[in-house]
């Protein structure tokens, strides 16, 4: 079977969104995302999203193009790095980020806002990167 691109596009979609409006709250500094229960409630939601969608894209070209499933989110991301249709480091940190995202979904009463804000911060251009990649494969 072929790689569905509407499922793809839609989805890299999903993670521009989301992207977006994180950049937001890097503008308005750690200290102030860290006082504001809403901001923090938005930045859970949206960075969530874009993880989610960006797994969703993981998964399916996995399926589709190497036949294969990973155990596990992390190895997803491994597997699209050791076919070499991403890079191997951006693979490990979006591995590191599926990591992340099971705490914001198994351990939500407990989630490290610093954390959140760090990948707000540090690692969107991941997530953009991983967009740009992926988008090549259309």
């Amino acid at each position: 079977m072929n790689l569905d691109h509407d499922r793809i596009r839609d989805k890299l979609k999903d993670i521009h969104r989301s992207v977006e409006r994180l950049k937001r709250f890097q503008e308005s500094g750690r200290e102030a995302f860290l006082s504001d229960a809403d901001s923090q409630d938005i930045a859970r939601s949206r960075l969530l999203s874009a993880i989610e969608a960006a797994l969703n894209i993981c998964f399916h070209v996995t399926a589709k193009k190497l036949k294969n499933v990973p155990e596990d989110y992390g190895d997803c991301f491994r597997n699209l790095g050791q076919a070499n249709l991403i890079d191997a480091s951006l693979a490990e940190r979006l591995a590191d980020m599926a990591r992340f995202r099971n705490r914001l979904v198994h351990l939500y009463w407990d989630i490290d806002y610093g954390a959140v804000y760090d990948i707000i911060a540090n690692s969107l251009n991941d997530l953009e990167d991983y967009a740009a990649d992926t988008a090549k494969l259309l």
